[in-house]
Parts: C-alpha cells; sequence; structure tokens
C-alpha cells in the first residue's frame, strides 16, 4: 500500500509519467494515428485519393465522437442487449435518412447544410486537399481517445469554410443551442426531480419503456445524421452520383458496427459517469429533451450546428439540477457536478480552439483574420 501512495505521489510529481503510460497503453492506436499523418502528408495537394482518406478518417471520428450524444444513453441503457441488434436498429435509420435526403435533394445527402437551395455554399469542395483537411479527422480521433467531448462541427467544418462567416455563424448557433439546452434541462429534472425520484425509485419498470426508449433514440439518432451527416459528407462532392453515395452509405454503416461491437469505445464513459443515467426511463427522458432541441434547431435555420454542444447543455442542465434538488446534506453531489460540467465545457473549448487553429492552417483569408483579431487585441 505504500508503495502504491509512492508511485501515485510520484506520478503527481512527475507529469510526464502520465504521458508516457498513455503512450505505452496506447502504443497500438499511437501507431495507426502516425500511419495516418504519414499518409495524409502523401496524399495532401492531390484530388480523389486526398478526398477519400479524409473521408474515411472522418466516418469513422465523426461517428466515435458524437456517439455519446446522439447513442450514448441507447448503449449505456442496453448493455445486456446483444451488439449486432443495437447495430441493425441503428444502422437501418442511417441508410433511410441518407438516402431521402440523397433522392429528395437531388445527390445532397446532408439535408442542404453545405448546399443552399441556391446552389451556393460556405464550404465549397476543393479540388485539392490540404494536410490541415486531411488530419482534422485525426486530432478529432486523439482527442475522442482521450475522453474529451470535442464538437466535430467545429473541428471538421471549419477547415473547409470559405471564409471566417462559415465559422462564425456555426458558433453562434452552437452557443444559443448550448444555453437554450442547459436551462431547459435544468428546469426539467429541477422542477420533476421529486416526482422522477419517486417513480424510478423502483429498478423495475414497466416493458413499455423500452419500446418507447428505442422510438425516441431513433428518432434523435436520425435528427443527428440531418445535422451532423455534414460533417463527413464535406470530404465529397457536395452532389453525391450513385457509386460515391453507396461508397459513403456503406463505409458508415460499417463503421456503426464497429463502434456498437466496442460498445462506444472510450468515449462512452462521458455518459458511464452520469448520475443512473444506465436507466432507462431517464435515458429517455435525457434523449426526449435532447431531440425535442435539436428538430427546433433543425428546422430553424440549415447553418450546421454543433450538436455536441447542445447534448452537454442537456447533460450539464440535469447534472446541476439533480445536485441542487437533492435534499441530503453536503456539497459532495454539487461539487462532483460542477467538477464534471467544468472538464466537459473544457474540453469543448478546446476543440473550438483547435478547429480555429486547423481552419488558420488551411485558408489563408481565416488566418489574415485571425491575425488580424489577434493582433488587435
Amino acid at each position: 500500500m505504500a508503495k502504491k501512495a509512492k508511485f501515485t505521489r510520484v506520478k503527481r510529481d512527475r507529469p510526464y509519467l502520465n504521458i508516457l503510460d498513455f503512450m505505452v497503453q496506447e502504443k497500438t492506436f499511437l501507431f495507426i494515428v502516425i500511419i495516418g499523418l504519414a499518409l495524409a502528408g502523401i496524399m495532401a495537394g492531390q484530388g480523389q485519393a486526398g478526398m477519400w482518406l479524409g473521408f474515411f478518417f472522418a466516418a469513422y471520428a465523426t461517428v466515435a465522437n458524437d456517439s455519446i450524444q446522439s447513442l450514448g444513453t441507447f448503449i449505456e441503457s442496453n448493455k445486456t442487449r446483444k451488439w449486432w441488434l443495437l447495430w441493425l436498429f441503428i444502422g437501418g435509420i442511417f441508410l433511410l435518412t441518407v438516402t431521402f435526403s440523397w433522392v429528395y435533394f437531388d445527390g445532397d445527402v446532408t439535408y442542404q447544410r453545405l448546399l443552399k437551395p441556391d446552389g451556393t455554399t460556405k464550404y465549397p469542395h476543393p479540388e485539392t486537399f490540404s494536410f490541415f483537411q486531411i488530419i482534422a479527422p485525426l486530432v478529432l480521433l486523439i482527442l475522442t481517445r482521450m475522453r474529451m467531448p470535442v464538437s466535430t462541427t467545429f473541428l471538421i467544418l471549419s477547415v473547409f469554410s470559405a471564409d471566417t462567416s462559415g465559422i462564425t455563424s456555426v458558433v453562434w448557433k452552437s452557443w444559443t443551442g448550448y444555453i437554450m439546452a442547459f436551462i431547459l434541462s435544468f428546469l426539467v429534472w429541477y422542477f420533476s426531480y421529486n416526482m422522477i425520484k419517486k417513480y424510478f425509485k423502483s429498478r423495475k419498470f414497466n416493458k413499455s419503456w423500452n419500446i418507447v426508449q428505442w422510438i425516441v433514440s431513433g428518432t434523435l439518432w436520425g435528427v443527428w445524421v440531418m445535422q451532423d451527416g455534414a460533417n463527413i459528407a464535406v470530404f465529397l462532392p457536395r452532389q453525391l452520383d450513385a457509386v460515391q453515395f453507396s461508397i459513403f452509405a456503406i463505409t458508415i454503416f460499417a463503421g456503426l458496427g464497429l463502434l456498437f461491437y466496442l460498445r462506444g469505445d472510450k468515449i462512452q464513459e462521458v455518459v458511464s459517469e452520469k448520475a443512473r443515467i444506465s436507466d432507462v426511463r431517464a435515458a429517455t427522458l435525457v434523449d426526449a429533451t435532447y431531440v425535442i432541441l435539436l428538430i427546433y434547431k433543425l428546422f430553424i435555420s440549415t447553418v450546421p450546428m454543433s450538436t455536441t454542444w447542445v447534448f452537454l447543455g442537456v447533460i450539464g442542465g440535469r447534472e446541476i439540477a439533480i445536485s441542487l434538488a437533492r435534499t441530503k446534506k453536503g456539497k459532495k453531489h454539487r461539487k462532483k457536478a460542477g467538477k464534471m460540467i467544468f472538464r466537459d465545457f473544457s474540453a469543448a473549448m478546446i476543440g473550438l480552439f483547435v478547429s480555429v487553429a486547423l481552419a488558420a492552417g488551411a485558408n489563408s483569408e481565416i488566418r489574415a483574420a485571425v491575425i488580424d483579431a489577434l493582433t488587435s487585441w
């Protein structure tokens, strides 16, 4: 015991030991990332090769990171079910959702998040892909592995933005979404906490809750695809032909299978640590609040939005409400909730800063605007 305490103290005194531990534990993952960086360097400046490489990186990285918000509660509350059953359900909804957009919007699979009805776009498809554009999904994958719920919309779309307006509009819509989600979730859980606690006290529940949860989760996933499918499709032409669409759909469908096989992988811990989120009833209420806000934001404008920030608002409001509504004395639960919210919010902000840095590296106009903003201070 004394040796263990001494080793823990040494690790605190020497933070680089934690980094070394991470490198040893994740050596396979780091090897894959290094190979990816090398390929990105080789494919940078090329057309089709760079496009497909970036797409394959984004296909898994985006779904893996955003699984906490769109699928996290679904995975957590269905841990006892076969992974392939969950995969076929969610994968089937994905195929139906993107196929409808592809047919209805004449080859556009993003529900006009990237391509406006008049044919213009703030995210033009490049003829050649820069190194920063290709590695953006790899950076997202690294942050995901570190259990950081960053915004894929900021991190990936920013490097394709034609100018700063493509970033500021997304940031504004995402910020308002976070605030709305936090307030709504707080009100729902704070004023109904006693009733919910009484009703959810028993671990046993009516089987109809499973049906309701699958309906709500399926709806949430479909709306998420409408919003965040653009983060993956941004690497591909704005209007896909039949072959391109088939590769797009099959790749993500297979990626979902891997995600469910891994049960959400590392990032799932962000959801698992929240208070009683594995209860199917609590998970359903969280998803219901989330999907209502996404549907509202989906139809209010076609500007892309960080669904991650909306989800963090929903979870954050819930945790604060529960910690304040508890009748037990002491500040233990409040401090714990505050730390979790601060950590998640900090991770989201880190993702925002990284995305701006990548966008500045990929686009000279954005780089000049960032330099002007910094020098004006």
